[in-house]
Order: C-alpha cells, then sequence, then structure tokens
C-alpha cells in the first residue's frame, strides 16, 4: 500500500489543511478520496487544483503525487538546504582555493545539507589523458578532508561514482540549445585555448555542470564570479523541465558568504593563484617548506611608497593580504604601521623583512595541511571508505531525484 499524507498551505486568514490519501495507486484498485491537488509553490503560496475522481489514471496519479513531494520540501521541515559544489581535478589546490572556497564549505557543513564533489568527467573536456587522474581525483579528496571537511557530515563523492548524473544530463540536453551552449563566455574561452580539441563535452558542460547540481536539487551553489553564467543556464533547464514536465527542479541560485570572501592574487600581482599556470607565483597546499620560502621571496614588490599613508599598489596590498590570513594581528600592525610612514628618502618598511617574515608565517598554516593530506593519500582504505561513503550518500539523493525526474517525463515503465 502506497499512501501519502501532505500538509498545505497557509493564507493570510487561515491555515487550511487538506489529506490526500491515496491507497494501492500502482495497481490502480481504489482511490480513497475524491480531491487530488497539484501544488505548486510560488512566492510562499500554494494554489490547489481540484480534479474529478476517475479522471487520472494511475501512472499520472504516481506522477502527481511525486511532483508534489519534490515541489514542497519545508514540508519536511527537519531538511536543512542543499548546497553543492565541485572541484575538478586537474591541478593542485592553492591558497586562493582554501581561502576563496574551501575555508567556508567547512562552515557550510555544519549548516546545510552539503554535497561537494570531484569533477572527473568535466576535466576530460580539456584533459583527455587520464594517466594521472585519479592520483589527482584522490589528492582532492585527501586536501578536502585536510582542510577540515568531515565525511561524517557532508558528501564527499566521485562525479563518475554517480550514474544518475549522466541520465539527468541526457534529460536536459533535450532542454539545451546550439546557439545558447556556443554563446558561453567559458566556452568562447577554451575554444581559443584548445581549438584543436573543440568536443561536444565542451560545448554541454553547462549542462552537466547543471545535472551536477539539480540531481540532489541544491538550491544554493558556491560558484565565483566566472561561473554565474552557468549557473543561470542550470536555473533555465530547471525551468524548462519544470514546464513541461510539472514542478520538480528546484531553482539554484549563487551562494557565499559575501563579507567573508577574500580574493587572492598571483604573487607576480597578475591575475588569480592558478592550480595548472603560473606555478611559481602560486602558493599550493602541498608545497614544502622551501619552495614556500622561495615563491614569497620572489614576490613582486617596488622601492616603497613615496608618501606616507599611500595607496598600496594591487601586488603589495597582496602581501598584506596574506599576512592577515596566517599571520598575528601585532605582526600585521608591525609592517602596516612601517609602510604609512614611509615616503620617498625615508623608507621605513623592509619589504625582504616582511617577505622573510610571510615565508615562515606561511609554512606554519600549510605544513599540517600538507601532512594531512599526505596522510589520507598513503592510507588507501581509508581513502577508499570515504569515497565510497561518499558514494553510498550522494546516489541515495540522486535516485530519489531520478525517480521523480523519470516519472514525470514518462520513463517509468
Amino acid at each position: 500500500m502506497l499512501i501519502f499524507d501532505f500538509l498545505i498551505f497557509r493564507t493570510k486568514k487561515l491555515t487550511c489543511f487538506l489529506l490526500s490519501r491515496f491507497t494501492n495507486i500502482l495497481a490502480g484498485k481504489h482511490i480513497e478520496n475524491s480531491i487530488l491537488g497539484k501544488l505548486q509553490a510560488s512566492s510562499h503560496k500554494l494554489q490547489v487544483i481540484q480534479l474529478e475522481p476517475g479522471k487520472l489514471n494511475t501512472r499520472k496519479l504516481a506522477a502527481c503525487s511525486l511532483r508534489l513531494v519534490a515541489s514542497l520540501p519545508y514540508l519536511r521541515p527537519m531538511n536543512k538546504e542543499v548546497v553543492l559544489s565541485g572541484i575538478r581535478p586537474t591541478g593542485f589546490l592553492h591558497l586562493g582555493n582554501y581561502f576563496g572556497a574551501m575555508r567556508n564549505y567547512v562552515r557550510m557543513q555544519d549548516e546545510f545539507n552539503c554535497y561537494f564533489f570531484v569533477a572527473n568527467w568535466h576535466s576530460l573536456t580539456t584533459h583527455p589523458d587520464t594517466k594521472e587522474l585519479k592520483n589527482s581525483v584522490h589528492r582532492v579528496i585527501a586536501e578536502n578532508i585536510a582542510c577540515g571537511l568531515d565525511p561524517e557530515k557532508v558528501a564527499l563523492y566521485i562525479q563518475s561514482d554517480v550514474p544518475e548524473i549522466a541520465e539527468l544530463y541526457l534529460y536536459l540536453n533535450m532542454m539545451a540549445y546550439k546557439g545558447e551552449l556556443e554563446k558561453t563566455v567559458t566556452f568562447k574561452e577554451k575554444v581559443r585555448l584548445q581549438p584543436d580539441n573543440v568536443n561536444a563535452g565542451l560545448l554541454t558542460y553547462p549542462v552537466l555542470q547543471a545535472a551536477d547540481i539539480l540531481i540532489h536539487r541544491a538550491v544554493k551553489v558556491p560558484v565565483g564570479k566566472d561561473q554565474e553564467q552557468h549557473l543561470e543556464m542550470a536555473r533555465n533547464y530547471a525551468e524548462r523541465f519544470n514546464h513541461r514536465y510539472g514542478d520538480v527542479l528546484p531553482l539554484p541560485y549563487a551562494f557565499n558568504y559575501g563579507g567573508e570572501l577574500v580574493k587572492i592574487l598571483s604573487l607576480d600581482g597578475v591575475g588569480k593563484m592558478s592550480k595548472s599556470e603560473n606555478q611559481m607565483n602560486t602558493l599550493y597546499l602541498a608545497d614544502e617548506d622551501e619552495s614556500i620560502r622561495k615563491k614569497i621571496m620572489k614576490a613582486k614588490t617596488d622601492q616603497g611608497p613615496a608618501e606616507p599613508n599611500a595607496v598600496k599598489p594591487d601586488y603589495i596590498e597582496n602581501l598584506f593580504t596574506l599576512m592577515k590570513l596566517v599571520s598575528t594581528a601585532d605582526t600585521v600592525q608591525k609592517f602596516e604601521d612601517d609602510f604609512n610612514n614611509s615616503s620617498a628618502g625615508n623608507c621605513v618598511i623592509r619589504y625582504g623583512d616582511m617577505k622573510k617574515q610571510l615565508a615562515e608565517d606561511m609554512i606554519r598554516f600549510i605544513q599540517p595541511i600538507r601532512a594531512k593530506a599526505a596522510d589520507i593519500q598513503q592510507n588507501q582504505d581509508l581513502l577508499k571508505k570515504i569515497i565510497r561513503q561518499g558514494a553510498d550518500k550522494a546516489r541515495a539523493s540522486a535516485s530519489e531525484t531520478l525517480t521523480l525526474v523519470r516519472t514525470a517525463v514518462g520513463m517509468d515503465y
């Protein structure tokens, strides 16, 4: 017997409860209540559409029920909002990844229902050589845990371990059109960088990204400016699906702890730190102590300010930003005062001393992360357990969504 109980909507004047019980829905033997409801959430209002009994076949009845569950997540008040984010296993995680994203993920795991994944399918669009892919995937997982993610609190999984994503990707591709995909900024940039490898996966990258998000019905997605267009496309595909098949997929929106986002430039002051490019100007979480020292000592500086309390150039400001993240307040204040008291012919600040201090403080910060990540990577049994646990959590959520999607589309034979 399959029975659904629904609590319905609040108006300004009263709270109305509608109880719809469906008995033996799949067998189609008996409908206990003559009122069937299709509810749509819009600006916290629910519109109830009454249907006459006997005019709905069993498949549509089941679809109606499933869409109700999908469109009313607040009927399960204990559930936290779903957050999703992924990272490609190309290159090494760096300081910008940590302070720009991973530190916030650690906070999110206590406030939301979090799904974090390693996007190994996405990496194939630009890195078809998979010889080092397995090691890269394991390193990314280990570094995320070393930075504070708890596999018991979050679903930390590998994209290819969740085949439901691929099926949803197929359905969403029916909602995507060649013209809009060719106009995406990232596609144009990748075509410019790899003109001999313009593959279909590269073109439909935003569709797979939408499937990554929508398979868990995530509503909050931590993204940077460069991914906002893809997130908007994910919303478009969800809206198109809902318009065609009924309300199943919630719309995802960008989310970050806005006031706490940190922008870290490369050590030469040109652009951001990179996982795979400009390596001598990027501080990686796997860098050895001596490498950290060499990189910071070579960081771009100048002759000092021309007048007291001068505006810092970007590359100097970046050094102070790094120092604020890893040094004591007294240390930062000392070099701030030195800078503000400097002028042409009276340069108080000594950038060499500042960089030496920053290097030692940075080593103290990165060293425990590097060591813990290395320990996890060497413990293959633990790593496999974490990966398997993450896949189980992710597939439980994904299979629930895919059941709703298949029923809505009419693929539940």
